[in-house]
């Protein structure tokens, strides 16, 4: 008989992992969609990386041509400042030249009207006359000497002045070339500062494409990270959906497999079993005593399906997460302690330490793997408390407390078709530490992880 149940309770189970099949496939292909969608995250993270770096290089190039365009724009000034004294010192050396000019002309002019008034008053003879004239030799030589002096004067002036007109004119042409010189450093200059403009101009337009480029690369990041929100919302939904569905197959399975076993059993009990004799026989006697059992046509009877091979496991019921099953959900409080030590933040961080250890149906191994409500008994175990070992009797044993008033090491419990079937230790932090399943193992999770909680208790007060 137990063969037949443990056959019907695979069957049930096998249908139920038919949804969580389809469930975990779809959920498989959203991870991979979901890690297609990070690697393009990723990439489009490094490109914005290397934009940033191509518009400071250009703005550090930007800066460095700004700086060159001030100093070609100082010099600019700095010449023309310079070709305006130029200018200036043109224009006083021409002023200067003309009243050299000016000068020397006076000075001809007056040495011209002097030799025509000697040539009026006598020509060649007029030199003569005012010797002749002279009352005495003193006044002639004064008169001579005056005369020679005069002569050297005119000719000296003129000299001078000549100089003068001379210097000045070099003076002049050596400003004129200066300022040509510095006319043509002007133009180079401004030659120069154009072609920084148009260097600034070129950097600042690629400059202005890389802010175009990062922002539509930020708007794709941003696009890429809500999507992936989005698969991890879709992959969490599908993963609750196929745990559940597990589980309420698991659950199926028991209640299927424990209808059989009552079915079986009723028959076992109403069926009237013989010898090969045809004499009507106690069936256990009869199977004590190693006898051949028979239906009332004569048939061969297995011996299962007269005989409950499960009173060897001492008449004890399993749910579908493997826990023991207490037949009227009571508890006796004089089989269990309910006082310990330490505190609910101390018995969270003494699970956590067993997160991603294995799931195993009926255990209560914290290493080698436990249930939902071995694993929250064997914790508790260890801080002196001893509580039932089933879900539904963890939840008669504690003080009852509402889930919004749930702090670290409460139990929460959840309900499937309105029955306890989960329990799992609260955090504090809005999630729950608990042996999920055989595939996840022990997680920390939210605790809606699956549902809400529909019950909860705490242990330590």
């Amino acid at each position: 008989m137990k063969k037949r149940i443990v056959c019907l309770m695979l069957a049930v189970m096998m249908m139920g992992t038919q949804v969580a099949t389809v469930s975990a496939s779809r959920e498989e292909e959203l991870r991979e969609e979901q890690a297609w969608t990070s690697a393009q995250l990723d990439a489009t993270y490094s490109q914005i990386d290397q934009l940033y770096a191509a518009k400071e290089q250009l703005q550090n190039e930007i800066a460095a041509l700004d700086a060159n365009l001030v100093n070609v724009m100082v010099s600019i000034q700095t010449l023309e400042g310079d070709i305006s004294n130029k200018e200036a010192d043109i224009k006083q050396t021409q002023s200067d030249l003309q009243k050299a000019q000016n000068a020397k002309d006076k000075q001809y002019e007056a040495m011209k009207q002097r030799i025509q008034y000697l040539y009026e008053k006598g020509g060649n003879d007029a030199w003569f006359q005012m010797m002749v004239n002279a009352e005495n030799l003193s006044e002639l030589l004064t008169k001579a000497e005056y005369t020679q002096k005069m002569y050297d004067y005119d000719r000296q002036s003129l000299e001078k002045y000549a100089n003068t007109i001379d210097q000045v004119t070099q003076l002049g042409n050596k400003y004129q070339q200066e300022k040509a010189e510095l006319e043509g450093m002007k133009q180079e200059y401004e030659a120069e500062s154009v072609n920084l403009q148009a260097a600034i101009d070129e950097r600042r337009a690629v400059s202005a494409d890389c802010d175009n480029e990062i922002a539509y690369a930020q708007q794709m990041a941003n696009e890429y990270a809500a999507l992936i929100e989005q698969q991890q919302a879709e992959i969490e939904r599908l993963e609750a959906e196929r745990i559940a569905a597990e589980e309420e197959a698991r659950r199926q399975a028991e209640l299927a497999a424990a209808e059989e076993a009552a079915r079986q059993e009723a028959e076992a009990e109403d069926e009237t079993v013989y010898d090969e004799e045809g004499n009507e026989v106690d069936a256990e006697d009869a199977l004590e005593n190693g006898e051949t059992l028979y239906d009332e046509e004569g048939n061969e009877i297995d011996p299962d399906s007269v005989t409950d091979e499960e009173e060897s496991d001492g008449d004890v019921e399993y749910d579908e997460y493997g826990n023991v099953i207490d037949s009227d959900n009571t508890v006796d409080p004089e089989e269990y302690q309910s006082s310990g030590s330490g505190s609910g933040s101390s018995v969270v961080d003494f699970a956590t330490q067993f997160v991603g250890n294995p799931y195993v149906w009926g255990g209560t191994s914290l290493t080698d793997g436990a249930d939902c409500s071995g694993f929250v008994q064997s914790i508790y175990s260890n801080f002196g408390y001893s509580i039932p070992r089933t879900a539904t009797t963890q939840y008669a044993f504690g003080r009852k407390i509402a889930v919004e008033e749930a702090q670290a090491g409460d139990l929460l419990f959840y309900s499937y078709y309105g029955e306890i079937e989960h329990v799992a230790l609260y955090t504090g932090e809005g999630t729950i530490v608990h042996a999920s399943t055989e595939e996840t193992g022990i997680i920390e999770t939210p605790m809606d992880y699956g549902g809400y909680p529909s019950h909860a208790v705490r242990i330590i007060e």
